[in-house]
């Protein structure tokens, strides 16, 4: 029973490990994808640059969370569970304020005829 118990942990470690370093690949491929659209939106002056990049940070980041979660799986001692909740805890306040952002830029009304510039022009004002 003990070999069975002993096989169960060295494939749950096994599994949990490949799927951590998975999520962590896929998240950070997701982030640097947003940023590269987002420098080339920017270059473009497109109005949705900031919802787009934010939107790509979110997604990315929720990757990296599931990552962090999944590795509270294979801690063994309380300071490395202290470290992983603390990752938890910073990269979930980061999700919390990416979606409120996102969510202020969705209902940001746009005046009709109006087209919303993405960056203030020099000297703080908006209006052409």
């Amino acid at each position: 029973m003990e070999q069975i118990t002993e096989f169960l942990a060295q494939t749950l470690d096994g599994v949990v490990g490949v799927a951590i370093h998975g999520f962590e690949i896929v998240g950070v491929i997701i982030i640097v994808i947003a940023g590269v659209r987002g420098v080339v939106n920017y270059i473009r002056r497109s109005p949705s640059v900031r919802l787009q990049l934010a939107q790509g940070m979110a997604l990315g980041l929720e990757f990296k969370l599931g990552s962090e979660i999944l590795r509270t799986v294979i801690v063994r001692e309380l300071s490395e569970v202290a470290l992983v909740a603390a990752i938890i805890a910073v990269r979930a306040a980061l999700t919390f304020l990416i979606h409120w952002e996102i969510k202020n830029e969705k209902q940001e009304p746009e005046a009709p005829g109006k087209k919303s510039a993405p960056f203030p022009k020099k000297g703080g004002s908006e209006e052409s």
